[in-house]
């Protein structure tokens, strides 16, 4: 653990010295939704390689940059990519840069993804807002010796996603009139093999609307952190386990880009609102 803190002070020390000023949110960008990084004005890009102890992105959908610049007028810090369990990284490993956004005084997060619908009620395009989750990544990313100045041992998770920014993300979607936006819990896989038919049928019995591969463990790095959170996940299909069609990464990565507009309407809707 004492060569992992070195790391993340490293990496800390390194953006200290290149973030214009301190921004107020970090926005993770999940697969098929990096295009906000575009929106980002006066932008200051740092590709992942160029940050010491950083993880390197292997998903080609994943751009692999950290920005940061200013969005609606707020200043942000833009995580354009991701990394997971299944790229062979511990869960402590991949949630390294939250923990360092958290350490250079940011408070809010907003974690996206792109994920499987579980919920026959949903339609592919549909934006969940997470409420809460289900766990079965195995492994912890607290795991091992707790750092007590960044947060307590054992993390109160009966709220993992704030329900002040849940109402405002609703509100949002209301009056920009927004459709096809609900809310539901997010089961995290550990992947890369998508879900059987058995395990489809599994997960909605332990009351999952949506499953992916990513988003808990940096959410519970970020409450760790005291970090306020806000989940969205695009809803890029529908898993029928009595009907189950081949999901197709590629078609996964087309519909959450067909979804990216009204999910960047949302956000823009928000951001004002934190």
């Amino acid at each position: 653990m004492e060569i992992f803190k070195q790391k993340v002070y490293e990496a800390v020390s390194f953006l200290q010295d290149r973030m214009p000023e301190l921004p107020e949110i970090v926005l993770v960008l999940g697969t098929g939704l990096s295009g906000l990084g575009e929106r980002i004005e006066s932008p200051v890009i740092l590709p992942y390689a160029e940050i010491p102890n950083f993880p390197r992105t292997t998903v080609a959908s994943h751009a692999g940059n950290l920005i940061f610049g200013r969005l609606c007028g707020r200043p942000v810090a833009v995580l354009q990519g991701r990394f997971h369990y299944y790229e062979g990284y511990s869960t402590r490993d991949l949630t390294m840069p939250i923990r360092v956004l958290s350490l250079l005084g940011i408070k809010n997060i907003i974690i996206s993804n792109s994920a499987g619908g579980l919920n026959p009620a949903f339609a592919a395009g549909t934006l969940m807002v997470l409420r809460d989750h289900l766990d079965f990544i195995p492994d912890n990313s607290l795991r091992g010796p707790n750092v007590d100045e960044w947060g307590p041992r054992f993390p109160d998770l009966s709220a993992p996603y704030d329900q002040r920014l849940i109402e405002t993300t609703l509100a949002c979607a209301s009056r920009q009139q927004i459709d096809h936006v609900a809310t539901g819990v997010y089961v995290a896989i550990p992947g890369p093999s998508m879900e059987t038919p058995a395990e489809t049928r599994y997960l909605r019995q332990c009351g999952a609307d949506a499953v992916g591969m990513s988003t808990v463990p940096e959410v519970i790095v970020a409450r760790h952190a005291g970090m306020r959170v806000l989940g969205v996940a695009v809803i890029a299909n529908v898993n029928d386990p009595d009907n189950l069609k081949p999901i197709i990464l590629e078609e996964i990565i087309d519909e959450t880009k067909r979804a990216e507009e009204r999910f960047l309407r949302l956000l823009l809707a928000v951001i004002p609102e934190i």
